[in-house]
């Protein structure tokens, strides 16, 4: 199948109908009068928040999206039928763009949720509204109003309370798979996770949370490497993020220096998102000598000059999860509460989120330019230092990745 998280479609409101200027003709009913119906009302289009769907692969073949014109009025004061209501399907997670305006029509974070984004138009007048006592035949009646037009963008977002970071094969989709009942696809090779998986983290009666496995994150990604630039975006719903760095590289990579770079590369992409809170996982402790285990892990810590949580786990032996997943349930619940009971808190909550969604977006797009930009001057040999340099991006569908289980 297709992981596809972004689409840009044209919708198209149903019209309204037409009234109609129309004259009572009955056998003994003289000069029976105007009376010409309305016109029925165009149909509105929705967006609704479904499970059955992960994906925004439909909106990207059928970009075009109409609701039906209402009928016109009819004679003896009927008005004409309007028109049903159209409603696309998108899944949990999914932002409304205006494209003209950039302005966010809503967001859809939870099941059923619908979001009006396009009005028909209403329906016309017919004669009889404009009959009076100077004009006792009016022939006059209006046209239905146009449905409203616009273009919009879907953007897609893993809904989920946790979200899993760290570079290729430091055993993010192996911990996810240990805690839930998720079964990304794991292998001894970087880049094994085309694209995000989510399972929900059942703690027992009633108590549960989901997690994110984001894959994609490499050094550059903020600027388009890997799969960067595609994925970053999908930890900017999350209450925490789990920080997964293998302390024994198999490349024998220096495991501070992988932590880094994942934090830099949070921070260049959004410094708002680097803000959100973090536990480090020091995994694959099964691969360090038992005499050696303390001192690396202290090291770690020390030169990361990491001052919240950590835990050390072996993701395949199943050492740790259950103490990481039970802290992060602790952790969510204690958060909910809060937000429950103290108004300004949760205001605070909402208040960040809403601010780490637009810059989550604003720098997702201006990076996807200069990625592309990047990729244009490549192909066409153009130096990125002329400052005269004009680059027409023709690539409007960015990176496409194509995940084959």
């Amino acid at each position: 199948m297709r992981f596809i998280d972004e689409a840009v479609v044209t919708v198209k409101a149903g019209d309204g109908g037409n009234g109609i200027a129309s004259f009572r003709r009955e056998k003994y009913v003289p000069r029976g009068g105007p009376d010409g119906g309305d016109g029925g009302k165009g149909g509105d289009i929705y967006v609704i928040a479904e499970d059955n769907t992960n994906t925004l692969v439909d909106y990207r073949y059928t970009r075009r999206h109409d609701a039906m014109r209402a009928e016109n009025g009819h004679s003896r004061n009927c008005s004409g039928k309007g028109s049903d209501d159209l409603f696309l399907p998108v899944p949990i997670g999914t932002t409304v763009v205006d494209t003209e305006t950039d302005e966010v029509l809503g967001d859809l974070i939870e099941l059923g949720q619908t979001l009006l984004i396009a009005k028909g138009g209403d329906g016309g007048l017919g004669n009889t509204h404009f009959k009076s006592s100077t004009n006792q035949a009016p022939r006059k009646s209006t046209s239905g109003f146009e449905g409203e037009l616009k273009v919009l963008k879907f953007e897609l977002k893993v809904v989920a309370d946790v979200g899993l970071i760290g570079l290729p094969n430091a055993g993010k989709s192996t911990f996810i798979r240990q805690v839930s009942a998720a079964r990304p696809k794991v292998a001894d090779y970087p880049f094994t996770t085309l694209v995000p998986n989510l399972g929900v983290v059942d703690i027992g009666r009633h108590r549960s949370f989901v997690m994110a496995d984001i894959p994609g994150l490499i050094e550059g990604a903020s600027e388009g490497a890997g799969l960067g630039i595609r994925f970053l975006k999908h930890v900017a719903r999350t209450r925490r993020l789990l920080h997964v760095v293998d302390v024994k590289p198999i490349d024998g990579s220096d495991p501070v220096a992988n932590a880094r770079v994942i934090l830099n590369e949070l921070e260049r992409f959004s410094p708002e998102l680097s803000n959100l809170p973090q536990i480090l996982i020091l995994n694959k402790i099964d691969q360090v000598p038992d005499e050696e285990l303390d001192e690396l892990c202290t090291h770690i810590v020390a030169e990361l000059d990491w001052t919240g949580d950590v835990f050390r786990t072996s993701t395949l032996m199943g050492e740790g999860t259950d103490a990481v997943k039970y802290h992060l349930m602790n952790e969510i619940e204690l958060e909910r509460e809060r937000e429950l009971e103290d108004p300004i808190f949760a205001e605070a909550q909402r208040t960040r989120f809403e601010r780490l969604e637009v810059e989550v977006r604003l720098n997702t797009e201006a990076q996807r330019e200069a990625y592309r930009a990047a990729r244009k001057a490549a192909r066409e040999g153009v130096d990125l230092s002329d400052e005269d340099a004009d680059f027409d991006d023709d690539d409007e569908d960015g990176v496409e990745v194509i995940y084959v289980p």
